[in-house]
């Protein structure tokens, strides 16, 4: 097995430059640096990495924000109109509005394009409540931004890549690469996870049905949950046990009970022959030892039913 070359001293000093910068922009300790602006000069971003904010939580904030004020500022960047864009704190922009604020305190930063999405996305993954459809997608945007990339599908490949050469042992080089480094960079720097348990159980998520992906997404479901059901193919039958499971909160060892129930009776309505058969077997292994007259004279007069209707269809033919 070939030795990995260590990371180039700039690269290194890059990506972990940038998350250093990245973390104390956020960090507002200083209240020397807050000011307070008017709510209406601050605009949302085109490009914003959080797409979902839970509805009762944001209505504890707005509470929160009206009897106790915004406690964390904002993190905005001057435009060359003289507004203002909202790099961090989308929740309190959002809880505030609602609250009727006409004033918030911000922290200001010179910022370009790419630094405010990265610090909007280095914001987004500190939180302890973002769930795991916004944190791979998060993940996945801050990878292309580093690594130059021009879409998701070109970080994913590269993953994939890397996942392919780590299982087999072979072709070992490609993390001699600098792509490869600065990617195992980043997930040690961001200290969540490494990348091959990103590879192995978050990317998954992004191939779910839309309708899995989607109560997930809105934090409806835990993601075991959502990736067990996503394993029933029948569109109706996958919605009714998705409904179900989120009404009735089950629990992931109750929906794989129900899932092998469905996957029992689509094998036995494919198969009518098989589950006689399988009937007929379960009837003699039962028939030594059952005591319940009762349930023995049931199981009986259904046999009985079953061959009045076999013996009809033989005289229809």
């Amino acid at each position: 097995m070939p030795t990995k070359k260590p990371p180039s001293f700039q690269m290194r000093s890059s990506v972990s430059s940038f998350i250093d910068t990245a973390t104390k922009s956020l960090d507002i300790s200083d209240s020397s640096s807050v000011k307070t602006i008017p709510i209406e000069v601050i605009h949302l971003p085109r490009s914003q990495p959080r797409r979902y904010f839970e509805p009762q939580r944001l209505e504890e904030l707005v509470t929160s924000i009206k009897q106790h004020g915004i406690l964390q500022p904002l993190l905005v960047r001057l435009k060359e109109t003289g507004e203002y864009e909202l790099v961090a704190g989308e929740r309190r922009y959002r809880a505030a509005k609602e609250a009727l604020l006409t004033e918030v305190p911000v922290i200001i930063k010179e910022l370009n394009d790419c630094e405010a999405l990265q610090l909007a996305l280095i914001e987004n993954l500190q939180r302890e409540d973002l769930n795991p459809v916004e944190e791979t997608k998060g993940i996945l945007e801050l990878l292309m931004l580093n690594l130059s990339y021009t879409s998701i599908d070109e970080v994913k490949s590269l993953l994939y890549q890397m996942k392919r050469a780590n299982d087999s042992q072979s072709n070992l080089d490609i993390f001699n690469q600098e792509p490869v480094q600065l990617v195992v960079l980043l997930f040690k720097q961001l200290g969540r996870q490494t990348w091959e348990s990103f590879v192995k159980n978050r990317l998954p998520l992004l191939n779910l049905p839309e309708d899995i992906l989607t109560v997930l997404q809105n934090g409806e479901i835990a993601y075991t949950k959502a990736k067990s059901i996503a394993q029933v193919k029948e569109v109706e039958q996958r919605k009714q046990l998705l409904n179900e499971a989120i009404s009735d909160n089950l629990s992931l060892s109750a929906i794989k009970d129900k899932i092998k129930a469905l996957n029992s009776s689509s094998t036995a309505s494919e198969n009518p022959a098989k589950q006689v058969k399988d009937v007929a077997q379960k009837i003699r292994q039962l028939k030594p030892w059952l005591k319940d007259r009762k349930k023995w004279q049931r199981i009986q007069n259904y046999t009985q039913k079953i061959s009045g209707i076999l013996q009809e269809i033989e005289e229809a033919t």
